[in-house]
């Protein structure tokens, strides 16, 4: 009987994970689908980024892939363009967001299948595309958030991964998919051990076993899951437009920097000299001036948008 219950659990989770891998394979996609698979939308300070293949759940081609590059470079330039520009109307976030059910299955199948069949160079050369895509995202300037509907399979959870904050629908579900395919989450792999330690990787890389919201949180994958995610949503932008742009941008620099030399050297005189010389320089600036004086005032500083 105790066999036969694994074997029922292990046999609807597998149908879980199959109805969201095969679903896709029934559609054709057009040109003009492939051309508009990654949207970008700059408003009111943020900029959103949108997979946009709802019906295949947002899987990621080749095409999808660079799209998605390109649409990260072009914020990337527009935050160089106003950068040195206090209180300028620069972006001030990057929300990455997915149209349909689901945020993302991950890699789209037929692209895997082509993959398989090329050489080992031409593998190298697409997984480097793919780790540079990811880079991309998780060295921009500006603090990025993921925002997570449905399934999230995959190399979505890379995104997410390379994403500063991710929130998420409770009813979200995730799974590192890919050895149930013979495959690895090697280009991800950076990302995601970073995110949640190489103790929680070993136990959901070898599983692949789906997990809910709730336990993506305390993994800490995503921040916060919610019924209202548009709600929090509107809530972290109403948080950055109170705060100064170059204090959060600087901040981040801080968090990458000081991470990266515990990681490597631990905390060290150079470590100790390099925070306070990022900490004389921020408070040197306009917004920071502005920000204490508003403060002490008791009005509200220029930067401050909401």
């Amino acid at each position: 009987m105790l066999a036969l219950l694994r074997h029922s659990r292990c046999f609807v989770q597998n149908k879980v994970n199959v109805r969201l891998q095969n679903q896709w394979r029934s559609f054709t996609t057009t040109k003009e689908e492939n051309e508009n698979c990654v949207l970008l939308e700059v408003s009111d300070y943020f900029a959103t980024v949108t997979l946009n293949r709802p019906k295949v759940h947002n899987a990621m081609s080749e095409t999808v892939i660079a799209s998605l590059k390109d649409r990260l470079d072009e914020v990337a330039a527009l935050v160089d363009s106003k950068k040195g520009k206090e209180n300028s109307t620069g972006i001030r976030a990057l929300f990455l967001k997915s149209k349909g059910k689901n945020f993302s299955a991950g890699a789209d199948l037929d692209y895997m299948k082509r993959l398989g069949g090329f050489p080992f160079e031409k593998n190298v050369e697409d997984a480097m595309q793919l780790s540079s895509m990811f880079n991309t995202l998780a060295t921009l300037e500006v603090p990025t958030v993921a925002v997570v509907q449905g399934a999230a399979y995959g190399g979505a959870l890379g995104l997410i991964s390379a994403c500063d904050i991710a929130v998420a629908e409770t009813r979200s579900t995730f799974c590192f998919s890919e050895v149930k395919l013979g495959l690895i989450p090697a280009t991800i792999g950076p990302f995601v051990i970073e995110r949640i330690g190489a103790t929680q990787c070993k136990r959901f890389f070898l599983t692949a076993e789906v997990f809910d919201a709730a336990k993506a949180t305390s993994i800490g994958l995503v921040h916060e899951h919610t019924e209202d995610l548009f709600s929090l949503e509107e809530k972290l932008k109403n948080s950055f437009c109170q705060n100064s742009p170059s204090g959060m941008n600087a901040s981040k620099y801080l968090i990458n920097e000081v991470a990266r030399r515990i990681n490597s050297s631990g905390i060290n005189e150079q470590l100790r000299i390099l925070t306070a010389e990022l900490l004389a320089r921020q408070r040197g600036s306009t917004e920071a001036r502005e920000g204490l004086a508003s403060f002490l005032n008791k009005t509200k500083p220029s930067y401050n948008k909401s």
